[in-house]
């Protein structure tokens, strides 16, 4: 197995082809993850990554609007295809689309600003949060078990996740709540490039945000018959942060029904900076067992 981080950067490092048509044309290679499905976060940060690469340096992402359509295979890299929509005064809007074997399996809108002066507030930082130092990782929660995918949330992750009260990859511990709080930070340091870490918590962002719905009815990710798959995703970059450093991911549910749920979310960092605000629908569905 590959190193996560080193896998990660080369995931984000996306070849510019050359091709020219009325679009911009890059390729990535996908991770490897148990089951052979791509993880719906690295497309999106190679789809944001692939439009970043067309858009003029002082102009910065603020918002990303994405559907998943097709479940993408880690066997094979994808295609990214950005279409320059609109570069206006102070705004540029792009679209791109992810490709494997001749279908789209993401689609993408993404908008991006000059620096500009404005009004300004945000939310607070909950404040009855543990450290994430006195909150146990995934390798002392899933170290000794020897089932692929808790190896995988264990060791090959290139994020390291640490849940507030608790995680639900077994079990669900404590009141059935449509809320958690998660801590984050990649498992090693990343690179002085703003736009990659940007893209990094773009990644991170879709690893944990359909758990309160799974939490609220004490469904777990081990129980036998869950299937649950991020139908679209979007996401408001607020304030800049390192993705190497620890990150506050509050994460709420307000609905679930017909088989899907919706999470919201918030990033914040350690100085209490909202950095990121997030929303999600998910398929989730159980089979019911007599």
């Amino acid at each position: 197995m590959p190193d996560p981080l080193d896998s990660l950067l080369a995931a984000l490092d996306l070849t510019d082809t050359g091709a020219r048509t009325s679009e911009d044309i890059f390729t990535g290679p996908s991770q490897w993850v148990p089951g052979g499905r791509v993880f719906g976060g690295q497309v999106l940060a190679q789809s944001l990554v692939a439009a970043i690469r067309t858009v003029a340096e002082d102009r910065v992402v603020h918002s990303m609007h994405a559907y998943f359509l097709r479940p993408g295979d880690v066997s094979q890299p994808i295609t990214f295809s950005v279409d320059r929509i609109h570069d206006g005064r102070s705004f540029s809007t792009r679209r791109t689309q992810a490709y494997q074997y001749g279908q789209p399996i993401l689609s993408m809108i993404a908008s991006f600003q000059t620096d500009d002066p404005g009004l300004e507030h945000q939310v607070e930082m909950p404040l009855d949060v543990p450290d994430p130092e006195s909150v146990p990782d995934e390798n002392q929660l899933l170290g000794g078990l020897e089932h692929p995918m808790a190896k995988y949330w264990a060791t090959s992750r290139p994020f390291e996740m640490r849940h507030v009260p608790s995680p639900v990859y077994l079990s669900v511990e404590g009141e059935r709540v449509a809320s958690q709080a998660v801590w984050m930070r990649s498992i090693g340091p990343l690179p002085d490039d703003e736009n990659l870490h940007r893209a990094a918590l773009a990644y991170v962002s879709d690893y944990t945000l359909l758990e309160p719905i799974i939490r609220r009815h004490g469904v777990a990710w081990a129980t036998p018959g869950l299937k649950a798959a991020s139908l679209d995703h979007a996401m408001w970059w607020h304030r800049f942060a390192r993705v190497d450093e620890w990150l506050l991911y509050v994460q709420e549910s307000p609905n679930a029904i017909g088989g899907r749920g919706l999470t919201t979310g918030r990033i914040f960092d350690r100085e209490g900076r909202l950095v990121a605000s997030v929303a999600q629908e998910g398929m989730v569905r159980v089979s019911r067992r007599d």
